[in-house]
């Protein structure tokens, strides 16, 4: 089985290509060296993947507030969510909100009736 690994940050993208211009240009022909332009083209791309990683992080962390934040917005709301039976078979239930937890992945879960449902389950919310 092969295994998978998560993908690079942009700093470790970076660092492996500083390395590889490094070992490139130890190497290169004197002849015909490397070409600044295209060099800080590569390093500007670089900056600009970083500054978007960075704002990547920024807006999880903004969409997880605003989730916790709707996810307690429900509690002693009555909501409509899915759940699957055993035999694949889709089913509506209803029930009042009465706690909102976070699960070990992170996820949010609302206590309904002594079940927890996933967050991302409710399809219909009433007062």
């Amino acid at each position: 089985m092969a295994s998978v690994t998560p993908a690079a940050s942009a700093s470790d993208i970076q660092m492996d290509y500083m390395r590889l211009l490094v070992t490139q240009m130890q190497n290169q022909n004197p002849l015909e060296p490397l070409d600044n332009k295209d060099m800080t083209a590569q390093l500007a791309q670089f900056s600009q993947l970083q500054q978007i990683e960075g704002l990547n992080t920024s807006f999880a962390r903004v969409l997880e507030s605003v989730q916790r934040s709707y996810a307690s917005s429900l509690i002693g709301k009555e909501v409509s969510f899915q759940t699957r039976a055993t035999d694949g078979t889709v089913a509506v239930q209803n029930g009042e909100v009465e706690e909102v937890t976070i699960g070990g992945d992170g996820e949010l879960l609302l206590t309904i009736g002594g079940e927890q449902v996933k967050l991302a389950d409710v399809i219909a919310i009433r007062d």
